[in-house]
């Protein structure tokens, strides 16, 4: 797994290539997704940012730029929610698939060797060579259906 240093030398360096300004609100908001053990939203990002950085003054549209630059970059991805809009999850973590709550928004990574083993064989079989590839199965968890 990725270091801390090397998310944010990875961020400094696609933003020298498009010939942009670096900046630290950007950074921080990296650094938040990086070091998260979930799926957060803008929201959220914004409220840890206020607890864990006080000193940085970024407000919520900031945020949501920030976001919106370090997706078209790849280095983070996001998971929609309709009209509940996205939650947020670094790159630099080992791939895995996602099981979605409709109800509550949970969601549960996991990562199945068979079915990684059979989506390279219907690949191979459709002569089709894969560069990435997200899976999201949506349904309710069991807190939900027992609620």
């Amino acid at each position: 797994m990725a270091k801390s240093e090397e998310v944010i030398g990875e961020l400094k360096k696609i933003v020298k290539q498009k010939g942009l300004k670096y900046t630290e609100q950007r950074e921080i908001v990296l650094n938040i997704l990086f070091n998260a053990n979930e799926h957060l939203t803008a929201e959220e990002i914004y409220n840890l940012i206020k607890v864990k950085r006080p000193d940085s003054n970024i407000g919520i549209a900031t945020v949501y730029r920030a976001l919106s630059f370090l997706e078209e970059v790849n280095l983070i991805t996001s998971i929609a929610f309709g009209t509940d809009g996205k939650k947020y999850e670094s790159n630099f973590k080992d791939h895995h698939d996602h099981l979605i709550c409709t109800q509550c928004g949970k969601i549960v990574e996991f990562m199945d060797d068979e079915i990684e083993k059979r989506q390279d064989k219907i690949a191979k079989k459709n002569k089709f060579k894969v560069s990435s590839h997200s899976m999201q199965l949506y349904g309710i968890c069991s807190s939900c259906q027992n609620s």
